[in-house]
């Protein structure tokens, strides 16, 4: 399939998906879907709530702590005696403290940031009792984060914000378990790997050789791994790999699952706020940023690679180093981008072998703060902690208090906006800093110079913005990078998720304002504009120093930046 193709189908398949499952999401969380109630019942039961029992913001970021902590310590003791439960035809032992640790953090915080193989590492036990459940779980808890965010906007005088024990149910039972489901039969019936028996054995009888080729339940997996913009497959390759990526169809589908949710939140912004141009101008920034970051990575990709031209090899069809060439070098490079801007991090494609420029654009996309359009949920409401520091902006430059949607932003929520947008760059760039200055961050990298900054610098920011997609080239699973990189996602996740909810709790016991002849409009091309260049600006004040050391350094050592 052509890349113009695969962009045209994608286009207009996300334009419908924007228009009906965003409609369809707020009358989820609007309690007008009730289809499954009776599954709905036992579980509020079970935990002694009910859709009527609605919570403060304390007590919503508190049951959302505590229920990423149990997952959290519940997974890691799973992966520790994995050797000792069924469904271990490959003999798998337990995982090793540090790597466990490392491994149940990142699905807990949605990054699936993996630094093992998952076909040599983990039994299919814990590839689907452990890491596959929690991929439905942490998109749950992102998406739940968004809709408590958006009844900030929507509800006047409230002292609560939803219930989050029914908002996670109603996800799971009505969005992501549908869609993953009906994906996923795709997926197998497309030739993606559905089995529990274990590797296949392979004789070539023309040359003697016997290959053992890992299997296992990759298919389903894949669905809910790209729904939920978790990113982590079932083997070390990741969706590069044939038995769970086989065709074209599979490629396409894996990049629409991906995007899916996170573009049709704006919809369901606006639909429960009350106004669709207010969640269309979100949708707007976010596509605008995401076609230019497409662009010209592409582009880049499109190139020879200067690595390569200066071996002396010239090729006519773009850098295909580390490209399947069932994808080619441009639509591999719009799949790695949408991974990479969707807090996904799945990959089809070698990202250490892009072109310096190509890299760049993997990495900076990740720098902008995972909102074009980042990933579920946790997209919908970071680009409104943007919003609100450009309406801030905005009214700032008319001399007006700041308002959006009839809430006035004073200066408690423009103090956790900034929180909430500041705390993962001084995360990823504190981390990165310790790590290049320590003997065991040095010893990672397998390259040198500032190649080997870059991947140092791809890692945690992939891990602080929790993404997951890794840079390769960098030995990761050591207790150093195992545990710096623990602390990274887990900051990187709650310390943003907390000023949100703060924020809802905050814009919920306000009043709503009436709109008048000065208020400054948050739904036009000027405010569109504005909050662009609020990511922007952010993204590359904070990291355009670091960005200079490494990917910018290495593409000038060539001769030229492009």
């Amino acid at each position: 399939m052509g890349l113009f193709l695969t962009i045209l189908v994608l286009v207009v398949a996300l334009g419908i998906t924007w228009r009906y499952l965003g409609s369809y999401m707020a009358n989820v969380f609007e309690g007008r879907v009730r289809y499954l109630a009776w599954a709905e019942r036992p579980f509020y039961r079970l935990i002694g709530t009910s859709p009527e029992q609605e919570q403060s913001w304390k007590r919503y970021a508190g049951s959302l702590i505590i229920f990423s902590a149990i997952f959290l310590g519940v997974g890691y003791l799973l992966l520790r005696i994995q050797g000792s439960l069924p469904l271990n035809p490959q003999h798998m032992g337990a995982v090793k403290p540090a790597l466990a640790l490392n491994t149940q953090t990142s699905f807990v915080t949605n990054t699936n940031w993996q630094n093992y193989g998952g076909e040599t590492t983990m039994s299919y036990f814990s590839q689907i009792g452990v890491l596959t459940v929690q991929q439905f779980v942490s998109a749950a808890v992102g998406i739940a984060v968004a809709i408590a965010l958006v009844r900030g906007f929507s509800r006047r005088n409230s002292p609560t914000i939803g219930n989050f024990w029914v908002d996670i149910t109603r996800c799971m039972l009505y969005i992501l378990l549908p869609i993953a489901f009906v994906a996923g039969l795709i997926l197998v019936g497309e030739g993606a790997v559905m089995t529990l028996a274990g590797t296949a054995t392979i004789h070539d009888a023309l040359n003697g050789v016997t290959q053992t080729i890992p299997r296992g339940p990759a298919g389903f997996m894949g669905a809910i791994m790209q729904l939920g913009t978790n990113g982590g497959g079932f083997f070390n390759v990741d969706l590069a790999h044939p038995l769970q990526n086989p065709t074209a169809i599979t490629n396409v589908l894996y990049i629409w699952l991906t995007l899916s949710i996170p573009f049709a939140l704006t919809y369901t912004f606006g639909k429960m706020v009350g106004s669709i141009r207010h969640g269309a101008a979100l949708l707007s920034a976010m596509v605008i940023i995401f076609g230019v970051w497409v662009g010209f990575t592409s582009y880049a990709e499109h190139t020879n690679n200067p690595a390569v031209a200066a071996a002396g090899v010239h090729s006519t069809v773009g850098n295909t180093e580390g490209k399947e060439v069932r994808f080619g070098d441009t639509s591999s490079a719009l799949f790695n981008v949408s991974m990479t801007q969707t807090s996904d991090g799945a990959i089809d494609s070698a990202s250490d072998s892009y072109t310096p420029v190509g890299g760049m654009g993997l990495l900076t996309g990740m720098m902008l703060g995972e909102v074009t359009p980042g990933g579920t949920g946790s997209g919908l409401y970071t680009i409104l902690v943007y919003a609100i520091i450009a309406v801030f902006i905005g009214g700032l430059m008319i001399g007006r208090t700041p308002e959006y949607l009839g809430k006035k932003i004073q200066a408690k929520e423009v103090k956790l906006a900034g929180l909430a947008a500041l705390v993962m760059p001084l995360v990823v760039l504190i981390l990165t800093a310790v790590a290049v200055s320590l003997h065991a961050g040095r010893a990672g990298p397998l390259n040198s110079g500032p190649h080997a900054f870059s991947e140092i610098l791809y890692a945690l920011t992939s891990q602080g913005n929790n993404n997951g997609s890794a840079f390769a080239g960098l030995t990761g699973n050591t207790a150093f990078y195992n545990t710096i990189g623990a602390v990274d996602m887990l900051l990187g996740r709650f310390a943003i998720m907390i000023p949100a909810l703060a924020l809802a709790g905050a814009l919920a016991g306000k009043q709503i304002v009436p709109a008048g002849l000065g208020t400054f409009r948050t739904d036009n091309g000027m405010f569109i504009g504005l909050v662009i260049g609020v990511i922007i600006i952010i993204g590359g004040l904070t990291f355009f120093p670091a960005v200079s050391l490494g990917p910018i350094v290495e593409q000038l050592s060539h001769g030229k930046f492009w």
